[in-house]
């Protein structure tokens, strides 16, 4: 990637800290033009500072255009990074609502403003931060786990529509990441992520090999592939195995 990436116009939502706050510096090493983008205005700044990029606070969903004025008009590469986990009460209403706005109509607002000028000029490159709880799913988490599902969908789409018209997608899936959101998840997140979590640098540097390998699918975690193919072949078996955490998990509770 050295010299690809230079003078590019990147967008990172949730860049606040973790996985974005990562994928903001590595992209600025790169020598990219960084929007960085998150709710806390205080966080977003310190992060631009640190890499020279330009800050654009606010909700995810309506950076795009901040951020085409801050970027001469082109934004090479989006990462839809900003998401909510929320953990509890599967019937929580607010909770689902949150989720699905944050985690999926996010990122088609933002492909919605952007894929007018990718298509025109024949390409662009959209990062979705996803989750493994994208590919299998997370106990405890049903707000979270669904819409990550939806997210990881999304992302499929716009690859198999337009891959062929010069649109790049990757899709993150991480297993547990030493962020504030792996923190946040409890006695879920200690039993199931936090034994195997890697740093947010890690996930940069797997989004930059697959970039340079020009792969789909992002997996920090590489065991998630055996899950996830576990899953798809014997699906009562995976879920026996994930019900048998899920008592687990209650026994600690």
């Amino acid at each position: 990637m050295v010299g690809a990436l230079q003078g590019a116009g990147v967008v990172v939502t949730g860049a606040g800290g973790g996985i974005g706050a990562a994928l903001a510096r590595r992209f600025a090493a790169e020598g990219a033009r960084v929007v960085v983008n998150d709710l806390d205005a205080g966080r977003a700044k310190a992060v631009a500072e640190e890499i020279g990029g330009i800050v654009v606070a606010g909700d995810a969903s309506a950076v795009v255009p901040d951020a085409l004025d801050a970027l001469d008009g082109v934004v090479d590469v989006y990462c839809a990074n900003a998401g909510v986990a929320f953990g509890g009460d599967p019937l929580d209403e607010s909770a689902w609502a949150t989720s699905w706005d944050v985690n999926v109509m996010a990122h088609v607002r933002a492909a919605n403003a952007l894929l007018p000028g990718w298509l025109e000029r024949g390409s662009g490159r959209f990062v979705s931060t996803v989750s493994a709880a994208g590919l299998l799913t997370m106990i405890g988490a049903a707000p979270y786990a669904v819409t990550k599902h939806g997210a990881l969908a999304f992302a499929e789409y716009l690859s198999l529509t337009y891959r062929h018209r010069g649109i790049k997608v990757h899709a993150i899936c991480p297993q547990g990441v030493r962020t504030d959101m792996l923190a946040a998840t409890g006695s879920a997140g200690d039993l199931v992520l936090k034994p195997t979590a890697v740093e947010p640098e890690d996930v940069a540097e797997a989004l930059f090999r697959g970039i340079e390998e020009d792969r789909f699918l992002i997996l920090p975690h590489p065991e998630v592939a055996e899950y996830y193919q576990a899953r798809a072949a014997t699906p009562d078996r995976w879920l026996a195995g994930m019900n048998h955490l899920q008592q687990k998990w209650e026994e600690l509770r």
